[in-house]
């Protein structure tokens, strides 16, 4: 051992004489800190050994998906890989072409919209090391992902990847997914902070938002990210917001991120996202990736020197025209990426694609399944009364991994849902499929039609429909672009390939319909009112069948809830109803015009009836919510929380979960507010008869609004209304509550039914 140990170090010391550079005359090889050592001692002193041509490097990529460390000091370089759903394919160093690595496919996770769905921190939790796992195994230090923007609207293309439209469940959800990513030694990079709702014209969009809604509705999950889940790095968005790329923007990042966040990780910007080298220098940015002279749109010889943050950041440096002491804190920040990641020697050493991974996806997907409508009890599929089923539709065979821009994977396996149906049914029932209707081949940045006859498929559909006991449409959008795919949104609420005309033709010739929808966005249902059953299925990974003939079957019991609401009509979301200004707007120029009425809030406060509300999902069996009780005085300080106690019963004859729901509203507020707002869920699993104690707490500093002229968060005293739910449409019992609030003057405490701000008292004592 301690000849291996010699010769490593001379080896090292040889390259460096060798090497016969001024720089290396000037910081001779590091002093390895023993790695108990804090982790900032350790930082430091790499920082101090950096020439500034080092630092500089550290700041932007040299190839595709990597960017330098420092080779003379023995400093790795730092490799990120696309997820979050997946660990993607090898690409090629200087395009996106596939490197045709064999050794490189994964497992296909869930899309995050299946995951906010489960409602279960316990499986966001379970998400996280497992993908983490595949990205340590593939020695990825950075994992693009996950995504934390908030569902405004249902036609953006890449809603699916993100948690949903609540910031309470984004929050919740995040943290244990970034935890287990980390404990693998990769770090998780949470985007992309922040306002990038749409991909309509997202590179130039100016987004106008009130720094109420801002600070409600669209910053709390990255928050979470950072203050309760310790993310290591973060992507910056596409989108301007006060005039500023949201990859340099002096408000998100420096102002709200870096200062009143303390994040002390890196910020890297969204491929090609970067376009100043003054603003990315004195911005926030600290690793700029993707920038166009990397061989996609335009090349130049030492094409990644010509980055904003490379030569021309390096010359402005050297001219006094920019800040040393900036350049410290960005190369700080990368250094301290790096050694929590390539040099951190306790590191496990993952795994990849295993049947362990493949069991956590499978259950992930059952969790997330959302069973919409059950009339008739025509679901759960038994054996014994069907004899033969008609699977209609492209999405029980289409590949779903593979697409969607930036997320696509390349996978071990991808059970489809005819396979899965087969596996399950196929022994005792006869199971027949045909396309009914069909979408073009997969591409990004255009729509390809298909060479087959709609009307032939349509006919076929409907002629296998009438000959089966029951109909299983498997349909849904696509991950193809204009559908749910990065680059551009979707043209129509309306569900493609006439696949609404397909579902009615189909319950003509067969009342016995089942709508499985593969999709990561609300769509319009026009035929709801004549289809018995509707399940939700998202995209679910590499077990996506299997996952979907567990909950068609009732081997699994549903208990999957909507993580956004579907409106009846586009013109009925809040977005679209502010007109072209608010979505998608007009010369770059865009306003939210429903301000903090996003999803549910819109539907309940302006009483417009949602198809399905958000929270919304039904199960196999029944469960009783109890009369509810307050476990706690009626008296409450802001580090108080409210205690809310109910028994929940099993009821029905199946065993199953249910997510129970725990809204918060102050009808008599003083400023404008949703009429409620989620504060608190949990999962809770119970056998047949089963009963369970439940505790929910809702933190009473949680229930403060920012004040746009105080710049602070404020609580205000008086009665509150707790609606005890299993959706936000379903509510089973509402409590009143009356809050006071201690107000601290330094000499003791006065009740009073005012308001209180969290700043303020975080600085005075109480008692």
């Amino acid at each position: 051992m301690k000849k291996m140990l010699l010769l490593k170090y001379l080896t090292a010391t040889t390259l460096g004489w060798l090497s016969g550079t001024a720089a290396f005359a000037q910081s001779p090889l590091p002093v390895y800190l023993d790695e108990n050592e804090p982790l900032e001692v350790r930082v430091t002193d790499a920082l101090s050994r950096l020439t500034l041509e080092e630092k500089v490097a550290l700041c932007h990529a040299q190839s595709k998906f990597s960017s330098k460390g420092v080779a003379r000091l023995g400093i790795p370089e730092l490799w990120m890989s696309d997820g979050p759903h997946g660990v993607r394919e090898e690409i090629l160093w200087d395009s996106w072409g596939a490197a045709g690595w064999t050794n490189d496919s994964c497992t296909a996770f869930p899309a995050l919209t299946a995951l906010a769905a489960t409602f279960d921190p316990e499986m966001a939790y379970l998400y996280g090391k497992a993908v983490g796992e595949e990205a340590r195994y593939r020695n990825k230090n950075v994992l693009l992902g996950p995504g934390v923007n908030i569902y405004r609207i249902p036609l953006n293309g890449r809603n699916f990847e993100y948690l949903g439209e609540d910031p309470y469940l984004a929050s919740v959800m995040v943290v244990p997914y970034i935890r287990g990513v980390q404990e693998n030694g990769v770090a998780a990079c949470i985007k992309h902070f922040a306002l990038n709702n749409q991909e309509t014209d997202r590179g130039g969009v100016d987004v106008e938002v009130s720094d109420r809604a801002l600070r409600e509705i669209y910053l709390p999950a990255f928050r979470a990210a950072v203050v309760e889940g310790g993310v290591w790095s973060l992507m910056g968005a596409y989108n301007r917001y006060r005039g500023q790329h949201c990859c340099h923007n002096a408000v998100l990042l420096n102002d709200i991120l870096k200062g009143e966040w303390r994040f002390d990780g890196a910020v890297i910007s969204d491929w090609s996202g970067t376009h100043s080298t003054l603003e990315a220098a004195e911005n926030g940015l600290d690793i700029e990736m993707g920038t166009g002279t990397d061989g996609l749109t335009r090349n130049t010889t030492n094409a990644y020197d010509s980055y904003y943050l490379a030569q021309p950041y390096l010359q402005m440096l050297r001219e006094g025209k920019a800040n040393l002491k900036t350049l410290d804190d960005k190369a700080r920040r990368v250094l301290r990426l790096i050694f929590r990641t390539a040099m951190n020697r306790n590191r496990p050493w993952g795994s990849l694609a295993t049947e362990a991974h493949a069991d956590a996806g499978r259950r992930i997907a059952e969790a997330g399944n959302v069973l919409l409508k059950n009339e008739g009890n025509l679901l759960p599929l038994e054996t014994g009364r069907i004899r033969s089923v008609a699977v209609v539709g492209e999405n029980a065979v289409r590949g779903l991994t593979h697409a969607g821009g930036s997320s696509e994977l390349k996978v071990k396996r991808e059970v489809s849902p005819l396979e899965g149906i087969r596996n399950r049914f196929g022994k005792t029932v006869k199971i027949t499929h045909t396309l009914g209707y069909a979408s073009g081949p997969s591409s990004y940045g255009r729509v390809n039609p298909s060479p087959l006859d709609a009307d032939s498929l349509r006919r076929e559909a409907v002629k296998r429909a009438r000959e089966a006991d029951m109909v299983l449409f498997v349909g849904g959008l696509n991950k193809n672009h204009g559908q749910d795919c990065e680059g551009g949104d979707r043209e129509s609420y309306d569900l493609p390939f006439g696949q609404n005309e397909l579902i009615e033709a189909l319950r003509d010739a067969n009342p016995n319909v089942v709508v499985m929808l593969v999709s990561g966005n609300a769509v319009a249902m026009p035929w709801i009112d004549r289809i018995p059953a509707v399940v939700q299925a998202w995209y679910g990974g590499s077990e996506a069948g299997n996952a979907i003939a567990s909950v068609l079957s009732g081997d699994v019991n549903p208990s999957g809830k909507l993580p956004f609401t579907f409106p009846v009509r586009l013109e009925d979301n809040g977005a679209f109803a502010g007109g072209s200004l608010s979505y998608p707007g007009e010369n770059h120029r865009q306003v939210y015009a429903e301000d903090i009425l996003v999803g549910y809030r819109w539907h309940d406060t302006k009483g417009i009836p949602p198809l399905f509300p958000f929270g919304h999902g039904l199960s196999y069996t029944t469960f009783d919510y109890g009369a509810p009780v307050l476990e706690q005085p009626i008296v409450y300080g802001t580090c108080d929380t409210i205690r809310l106690g109910f028994t929940l019963e099993n009821t029905g004859k199946r065993a199953g979960a249910e997510a129970v729901q725990l809204y918060v509203g102050k009808p008599d507020s003083s400023v404008f507010r949703a009429e409620k707002e989620l504060k608190a869920f949990c999962k809770v699993f119970l056998r047949p008869g089963e009963k369970k104690r439940i505790a929910l707490t809702v933190p009473v500093a949680s229930l403060a609004y920012y004040h746009e002229g105080l710049k602070d968060w404020l609580v205000e005293g008086g009665d509150y209304l707790l609606s005890l739910s299993a959706s936000s449409g379903d509510i089973r019992h509402r409590i009143p509550v009356e809050i006071s609030l201690p107000v601290a003057d330094g000499t003791g405490l006065d009740f009073e039914t005012e308001t209180l701000s969290l700043t303020e008292l975080s600085k005075k004592p109480t008692e």
